[in-house]
C-alpha cells in the first residue's frame, strides 16, 4: 500500500513510527506545510528501506494535493492535520481516486439563534453530504478513525455485536492523570482542536429527539478510569462519536465526556471571554505595516508544542465506550477501554501518549484495508465495519484492550 501522509506534526510522525514496524507498508510520502518537518520525521526512519520520503505540500490547496496523490501513485491519502483542511483533502483524494482516512471530521458551526438546544451544522456535515459521490467512485472514505473517534466507536460496534442484546446508552469516556513538568499550562493535543470541540455546543443523540446541543461542559459526572487513573470529572463535549454511532448502532442515547478538570475549564472560559478562541482574523501592527492574524493561532503559538512534551510528562491517559443495555435477558454494563502510558510510549516509540494512542489507530485501519479484511465503498465511520480483526490486531500491535464489568 502507497500512502500520502498529510501533516507531519505530533500524531503525523507517531504514525510514521508506528507503520515502519509493519510489513504492509510499501511507500509512505510525508507531507507538510513546513517542508522541515516532513524531513525530520523521514530522517528518523533512516533504516527502514527507504519505504518514507518527504515533500512540501499545502493542505488547504485541494489541486496540489489532488497531484501529490497521482504522482505519487498512492493507493490512500491519510489525513493527520486539524480539521480546518478535511474539506480540501476529502475532495481532494475523491478527485484522484483514492481511498482516504481522518482522525476528526469536518468541522461544525452553531445554530444562529438557539446554540444550546438545536444543531446547526453539525460536525461531518459537509462530507456525508458529498457521501454519494464517494459511493460513486467505488473508494472507500473512512472518517474519524483515530482513538476518540475511531477506537471507541470500534468499542460500540463491538459491545452491539457481541455484549449486548439491547443497547439503552453508549458513552465514550476519555480520562487521563497526566502531569507535564514546568508548565502551568500545557495542552497535550492540539489547542486550536481542544478550543474548537470544548467550546462549541455539545451534541447529544436520543432516538426519540435526534441529536440536540447543550451548554459547554454540562452534565457533569464522576467517571472511575482504569489502571490506577481513578475518578475523573467528565462533562459534556462536542465530538464525533455522537455523529457516527446512531448511524450504524441501535442506541437510545449516545454521549461524549471528556475529564477536562476544572482549572483546565477555567482558562478554556478566559480564552473565550477575551476573544482569543476566534478564528476570525483582527489587524495588529506589524513591522511592515497592518497585518491579520486569528487570536486562536496566536494561543496555539504561545503554547508548546504537544510533540515535543513526552520527556515532561507522566502518567496514563484512557480512551473508552461505557455501554448500558440488556444481555440474555439481564441488565448489563460495561466499559470497553485503551490505557497507554507516556512512559511506555515514549521508551518504546520517542512518542507521547496522546499523540502515539491517536496515530495506532488509523495504520491499524490502513492495514486492515491493504488486507482486503476491511472494505467498503462510500463515507463510512469505523462502526460500519467489523470489529473483532480490529481489535484483534490492536493486541498484536502491543497495545492491547481492556473490558470491565460495571454491574
Amino acid at each position: 500500500m502507497r500512502v500520502l501522509l498529510v501533516g507531519a506534526g505530533g500524531v503525523g510522525t507517531a504514525v510514521t513510527r508506528i507503520a515502519a514496524r509493519r510489513d504492509f507498508l510499501t511507500h509512505m510520502t510525508v507531507a507538510d506545510y513546513d517542508l522541515s518537518r516532513a524531513e525530520s520525521a523521514v530522517a528518523a526512519l533512516a533504516e527502514h528501506g527507504g519505504r518514507f520520503s518527504a515533500l512540501r505540500l499545502d493542505a488547504s490547496d485541494e489541486e496540489a494535493v489532488r497531484r501529490a496523490l497521482v504522482e505519487e501513485r498512492c493507493d490512500v491519502l491519510l489525513n493527520a492535520t486539524d480539521p480546518r483542511f478535511v474539506m480540501p483533502l476529502f475532495r481532494a483524494a475523491l478527485a484522484a481516486g483514492t481511498h482516504y482516512l481522518d482522525m476528526a471530521m469536518s468541522l461544525s458551526s452553531p445554530h444562529s439563534t438557539d446554540p444550546y438546544e438545536r444543531c446547526g451544522v453539525k460536525l461531518g456535515d459537509e462530507q456525508f453530504e458529498l457521501a454519494g459521490e464517494w459511493e460513486r467512485s467505488g473508494r472507500l472514505a473512512l472518517a474519524g478513525m483515530g482513538v476518540e473517534p475511531g477506537l471507541s466507536d470500534v468499542f460500540a460496534r463491538y459491545a452491539a455485536d457481541e455484549l449486548f442484546d439491547k443497547i439503552e446508552e453508549i458513552g465514550v469516556r476519555d480520562g487521563a492523570d497526566l502531569t507535564v513538568e514546568g508548565y502551568d499550562f500545557a495542552p497535550s493535543f492540539s489547542i486550536w482542536t481542544t478550543i474548537e470541540e470544548c467550546l462549541n455546543p455539545p451534541v447529544v443523540y436520543e432516538k426519540e429527539r435526534g441529536w440536540f446541543t447543550t451548554a459547554p461542559f454540562s452534565e457533569p459526572e464522576v467517571f472511575d478510569f482504569p489502571e490506577g487513573i481513578g475518578p475523573v470529572e467528565c462533562v459534556n463535549v462536542e465530538h464525533e462519536e455522537v455523529l457516527l454511532i446512531p448511524r450504524w448502532v441501535d442506541a437510545r442515547r449516545v454521549t461524549f465526556k471528556y475529564g477536562l478538570g476544572d482549572d483546565f475549564i477555567a482558562k478554556l472560559k478566559v480564552l473565550h471571554e477575551l476573544g482569543l478562541d476566534s478564528t476570525t482574523g483582527v489587524t495588529v501592527p506589524g513591522p511592515d505595516g497592518p497585518v491579520q492574524v486569528s487570536p486562536r493561532d496566536v494561543v496555539a503559538a504561545c503554547l508548546p508544542d504537544p510533540a515535543t512534551l513526552g520527556d515532561r510528562m507522566t502518567g496514563k491517559t484512557c480512551a473508552g465506550t461505557w455501554v448500558k443495555g440488556v444481555k440474555d435477558g439481564a441488565d448489563r454494563e460495561v466499559y470497553l477501554y485503551h490505557v497507554v502510558d507516556n512512559q511506555w510510549s515514549m521508551r518504546e516509540y520517542g512518542s507521547q501518549a496522546v499523540v502515539w494512542q491517536t496515530a495506532i489507530n488509523p495504520v491499524i485501519a490502513l492495514e486492515l484495508i491493504a488486507g482486503g479484511v476491511w472494505s467498503g465503498s462510500g463515507l463510512l465511520g469505523p462502526e460500519a465495519l467489523p470489529p473483532r480483526p480490529f481489535l484483534d490486531l490492536l493486541t498484536a500491535y502491543g497495545s492491547p484492550w481492556g473490558l470491565r464489568e460495571e454491574i
